[in-house]
């Protein structure tokens, strides 16, 4: 078995070929001796069946990316009321540009719709808020990104870890080059902004080509955003929020970060929570916090309102792509309105 240095040595070989055709972007790179990558790459070797020395040379191509790990460090902006939040999705173009979208996959939303049972403006609802339908999936590779923070950010190193192994094995599963592949500074991937072990795992090919491509494949796209609804709970024809008001002179203060049903209709009615529902009383809900203009507000999930929640835990971004959705809908389904 050769050593690591005879490994590196010839890795470093086949790099500077690599370097004069234009492959790589900058000359910083980790430094592959470290302990914590060398722990790595055993434990990944063994655990995935892939040589180290595949990915030893698979490593050598990433790149530190500083800007990274300033976005992830960056302290949290203040956290906007829902009425503010909302603007920023619900917006006049991108509800236009959503039922264009919409439009032109009609068919193919329907099919999915049908052979998965996800309404079809909840499907182009997530891909407008992710990635406006496509048009903004990131900027970094995804290679750099996933090592930066698996190597150099210490307070989520396992999970990115994790995500650099699941990415090495998707690389290979669906032919993608990892030296062109690119997404978000978390390395979300694609239009429907999937994580590799997201991706692995829920993403479909959607048009039969033995492919699951959520880079350059609508198909694959809109029946993966469908399938990771179906396999997180979504279920067909359900509801999802409804609107809701507190009673006079209620002082019931709700929790932005739950995201369990932890309520029924009838609880709720109990804690001092208006609403028009002909769902049966035991129907288990979550009270959702809705800031408006004019002071706190209350709205109703239901369990599918908890699956929107599993594609990104808050429930300002399930309300945003909610909201969307109906939006849509009532664009596309009455032009008039």
């Amino acid at each position: 078995m050769r050593t690591l240095a005879a490994a590196l040595a010839a890795i470093c070989l086949s790099l500077s070929a690599a370097r004069a055709d234009g492959v790589f972007t900058g000359v910083d790179r980790f430094d592959l001796e470290r302990p914590d990558i060398r722990s790595y790459v055993d434990a990944t070797a063994a655990e995935s069946g892939i040589s180290a020395a595949d990915l030893y040379h698979l490593l050598a191509k990433a790149e530190p990316q500083p800007k990274i790990i300033e976005a992830m460090q960056r302290p949290a902006e203040k956290v906007s009321p829902w009425w503010e939040y909302r603007k920023r999705f619900l917006t006049a173009q991108r509800i236009r540009d959503g039922a264009a979208f919409w439009q032109q996959h009609r068919e193919l939303l329907d099919r999915v719709a049908r052979e998965r049972g996800v309404a079809p403006e909840y499907i182009v609802a997530i891909l407008g808020v992710e990635t406006s339908y496509g048009r903004i999936t990131g900027r970094f590779r995804v290679l750099d990104a996933l090592a930066t923070l698996a190597f150099n950010y210490p307070p989520r190193a396992g999970f990115f870890g994790k995500e650099l192994a699941n990415f090495v094995l998707l690389t290979r599963e669906e032919a993608i080059d990892s030296s062109v592949a690119l997404g978000s500074y978390a390395g979300a991937m694609g239009a429907p902004q999937f994580m590799p072990s997201s991706y692995r795992r829920y993403a479909v090919d959607g048009d039969g080509d033995g492919r699951r491509d959520l880079f350059g494949s609508w198909d694959d796209v809109i029946a993966s955003v469908a399938n990771y609804f179906r396999e997180h709970g979504w279920q067909p024809d359900g509801p999802v929020l409804i609107e809701a008001r507190f009673a006079p002179g209620s002082t019931l203060a709700l929790e932005p970060g739950n995201l369990s049903l932890t309520d029924t209709l009838d609880s709720a009615r109990a804690r001092g929570v208006e609403f028009e529902s002909s769902l049966p009383g035991d129907t288990p809900v979550i009270l959702i916090p809705a800031e408006t203009e004019y002071g706190p507000g209350v709205r109703i999930g239901f369990a599918n309102f908890t699956t929107i929640t599993r594609y990104n835990r808050s429930v300002r971004y399930a309300m945003a792509v909610h909201d969307l959705a109906q939006a849509l809908a009532a664009r596309v389904y009455e032009p008039g309105a």
